[in-house]
Formats: C-alpha cells, structure tokens, sequence
C-alpha cells in the first residue's frame, strides 16, 4: 500500500487507515463480536493500512483492550493513535482536560493497548474549564517522557461549538494556533467525505501549508456512501444513526443521488469498483497529506477500503463528483 506522512516527524502510514470505535462503540452493538473485529484489524496490518485509530472512551476502554490483543502480537507492524479528554458516564460525556488526569489516562491507555509507546496521542476535546495550553503541556510532557511520539488534535466537536455566522472550522483553527505555540501539531482528525466537504474551506489548506497530517474521519459518511443502506431500514437504538437527521428514512432517499454519483463513477473502472472506494480515492486526491480513516469491524470491509489505494479518479471523475448535489438534512 502507498505509504504517507504525517507531521514535520515524518510518521509513515498506509495511505488508507482504519476506524476502530465501531467495534465496540456507536453503532449497532448486536454485530460487535471481538474475535471478528480482531481478525479485520490482522487483515487491515496485513494489507498495509497500519494507522490503528482508537480513544479511550470507545466502549468506554474496550476498543484499546480489543487493539490491545492484536498489539501484544504486531506492535511493530501498527501506527498506534488514541485519543484523551473525554471520559463516559451513564447518559452524559464530560471534558476532563486536566494535566493530573491527561498523565493517569495515558498510563491506562498504555497498559491497555499493551504497549510502552502511543504513535500518535489526540486531544478528543479541549475542556472548557482548563486552558488548552495546560493540557497540550501536559501531553507535550508525555512526549518527552517517551510514551507517546506525536500529537494530535481532534477537531471533531467543531459543530457544536459553531457560532452564527462562522466558517464550521474557525474555532478548531484558533485552538490550533495556541497549541502549536507550546508544541507541535503533527495531525488533525475531522470529518472529511464527498457529502462533508466543509474541512476543504479552511482546515485542509491551513493543515497542508503547515505540513500537518489530516486524517480524515468519517470519509464513508457513517456508511452512506457504501450504497449498502436502505432507506428506511431502521437502525438499533444504540446506533448513532438512528438519532441523525440524515439517516431518517426520508434523508437517506432524498440523498440517493450522491450514491448514484459514487456508482456512475464506479462502473467507469470496472465491475469490481465500489462506491466506497471511489468515496475514499476522492479522500485521498485531496492532498498527499490526507489519510481517511474508515470504520470497519470485519474482514471484508477492511479488505475493500484497503483497495482504494489502487483506484485513481480521473479529472472527469473528480469533476463529475465535486458536481454532486449537496447533501440534504441537517448534520448537527
């Protein structure tokens, strides 16, 4: 698989990472079954996509003891990223940004992914009752203590936070721009699909002229853009997306002709193609600095996300999608 990089480090990486919450977090927890998720995440290392993406309040902590099974075995083979800040309770997650707490969590985190070092450590959320700058200290120590290589910044949050009036990413670039003062930013998380384009405003160009990762999360559209989805199917009630306003029944046939786009495109290189895949080559021409993150919790679908990396979308094929219909309904 094509390598690239991330950060002024140089961190290598498969071009086409993998998404672990949904193994054991947000969506439907009926077809989580750990020893599944542990053979895709042998099949992903296998294939090259070495960028394990995790945080500790998947599950809560059961997603990194998952990772944790597969480390003990081919630490060597995997880019560990987890991420600290957020921490679950019964029906609410709170910000816990506090240096004390940052230094405790990546201890846990270590001991649970069976591992004495974090490739790439992400700030989940800035809390707002502690300065960011004390947080990213506190992770900054982490680095120079040697259990962690690289930060991150999750920015993620971004559209809860957003005021009328602003760009979706003006806040996440504000916070950046204090951090990177205590220490540098080597990769952004944010959401970044054919029908989420609003990172390409700002965000992606600000991270590109800085040579800082962006890694793409979300690039299948929490599975839209697979065209798998039925209008109407119904989701579990523990699935994220049976509360998004995008996924009613309604949405999701008014939507269809972003997944027509997808197909059209597809058919052009082959009968094989998918519209996952054009979805994730579209992620990737977005610059040499751009790795999507797809979900996945078996084989298959790590198998075919990892195939993205041979498809290269024409100049036709990037116009005919950036031509899309924006997406209908409400993403917040």
């Amino acid at each position: 698989m094509e390598r690239r990089t991330i950060g002024a480090a140089a961190l290598a990486v498969g071009a086409v990472g993998l998404g672990c919450m949904p193994m054991s977090w947000a969506y439907s927890g009926s077809r989580q079954r750990g020893d599944e998720s542990v053979r895709a995440v042998h099949r992903a290392l296998d294939l090259g996509s070495t960028l394990l993406d995790t945080a500790d309040m998947y599950g809560p902590f059961t997603n990194e003891l998952l990772l944790g099974r597969v480390l003990k075995e081919r630490r060597e083979d995997a880019f560990v990223s987890t991420k600290v800040g957020l921490l679950v309770g019964e029906q609410h997650i709170v910000a816990n940004g506090r240096p004390g707490y940052v230094r405790r969590a990546c201890d846990a985190s270590l001991r649970r992914l069976q591992t004495d070092v974090i490739d790439l450590y992400q700030l989940h959320r800035e809390d707002p009752e502690v300065p960011v700058e004390e947080t990213w200290g506190a992770m900054a120590d982490l680095v120079r203590a040697g259990k962690v290589r690289a930060l991150g910044l999750c920015a993620m949050g971004a559209r809860g936070g957003r005021r009328s009036g602003t760009r979706l990413h003006d806040a996440t670039i504000r916070q950046l721009r204090r951090v990177q003062q205590v220490f540098p930013v080597s990769a952004v998380e944010a959401e970044l699909s054919v029908w989420s384009r609003e990172a390409m405003e700002t965000l992606l160009p600000w991270c590109a002229e800085r040579g800082i990762g962006f890694l793409a999360a979300m690039p299948l559209g929490n599975g839209f853009l697979t065209g798998t989805l039925t209008p109407g199917q119904g989701f579990e009630p523990d699935d994220v997306r049976a509360r998004h306003p995008r996924f009613t029944a309604e949405m999701m046939a008014a939507n269809q002709p972003v997944v027509s786009g997808l197909r059209r495109v597809a058919a052009r290189h082959g009968e094989s193609v998918t519209p996952a895949q054009v979805a994730l080559a579209w992620v990737l021409a977005q610059g040499p600095h751009v790795v999507p993150v797809p979900g996945a919790k078996r084989e298959r679908w790590v198998t075919e996300n990892a195939a993205a990396t041979d498809l290269r979308l024409t100049a036709r094929d990037l116009t005919e999608l950036a031509e899309l219909p924006p997406a209908l309904g409400s993403w917040d």
